[in-house]
């Protein structure tokens, strides 16, 4: 469900007033009951399946083709979530991506989850990776720690001018924060779709390609519902993006609370298993970001 922030004006005074008020502290809210009302097929949309009355869908993956769906809209700054449930059993070779993306050809801002499939009783890996003025490399692999394909899941994207937090369900598993003054690139300008795929990519998904998919347990599926868009629709209202008054430039979302923090490290003293800031291989220096 998409919440859009889209003030009016009145002519009166005390209703323009009012208004002003009423935006500083109340958000405008539009809730679309069905997957349809928010996205649209990105490609091969036979794949697509709506299921409970277009409030849940399933994406199919098979020989012949993926499939992937996008945002009608783009948004700049907020918070995105979906509930997925992940392919059971032997998913080696399998991409499920959920991610955002700005769609611009050479300077790309994208922040990315991709569940790397699995042979079955290995856990499944999440990868995340940022993108900011066209520069990526910053991949980071998480083992989650339950079965994704058991039960649905929340995976959330919150992007604001203070960082960049991946969650699954409510734990943290990545933060990202701007040091624009330090010279480090960070996204603030190029507003972004919402999108989701399922694909092939045996050539590197599992174990760096060494598991390969196994067509004969196709076709492969990904579940998801409860799609949450809570930002600055673009185009729309030009002072929403930089509005200190969004819910999420709010203080309690600036850092980590003491209960996040602590989830965080959790997560990445046991279950991380690639961190691109110590991949002394690829960067003999590690980049800016990981520094700072």
């Amino acid at each position: 469900m998409a919440k859009i922030y889209s003030p009016s004006f009145p002519g009166t005074l005390c209703l323009c007033i009012f208004t002003l008020l009423t935006l500083m502290f109340i958000r405008v809210s539009a809730r679309p009951a069905t997957f349809v009302e928010d996205f649209k097929a990105a490609w091969s949309e036979s794949h697509i399946r709506q299921m409970e009355d277009g409030k849940a869908i399933q994406l199919v993956l098979d020989q012949s083709t993926g499939c992937g769906f996008a945002s009608k809209r783009k948004y700049l700054f907020g918070r995105v979530s979906m509930k997925i449930k992940l392919i059971p059993g032997d998913s080696a070779g399998t991409v499920t991506a959920f991610y955002m993306n700005s769609d611009t050809a050479t300077v790309r801002d994208e922040l990315d989850f991709e569940f790397l499939g699995n042979r079955s009783g290995q856990p499944y890996s999440v990868q995340t990776n940022i993108f900011a003025h066209g520069k990526g490399d910053r991949e980071q692999r998480v083992n989650l720690w339950f079965d994704p394909s058991m039960d649905y899941h929340t995976y959330t994207i919150l992007w604001s001018h203070k960082h960049i937090v991946f969650y699954v369900d409510d734990v943290p598993i990545r933060e990202y924060k701007n040091n624009e003054a330090k010279n480090i690139a960070y996204p603030t300008s190029q507003p972004m779709g919402v999108y989701s795929t399922l694909w092939e990519a045996d050539d590197w998904a599992t174990r760096g390609g060494l598991e390969k998919i196994d067509w004969s347990k196709a076709p492969f599926y990904a579940y998801y519902k409860d799609f949450d868009i809570e930002g600055c629709p673009v185009p729309g209202p030009t002072f929403c993006p930089s509005n200190p008054h969004n819910w999420w430039e709010g203080y309690a979302y600036q850092s980590l609370n003491a209960v996040e923090a602590r989830r965080y490290r959790w997560v990445r003293v046991n279950y991380m298993v690639y961190d691109y800031c110590t991949d002394r291989s690829r960067f003999p220096v590690p980049p800016p970001e990981c520094r700072a």
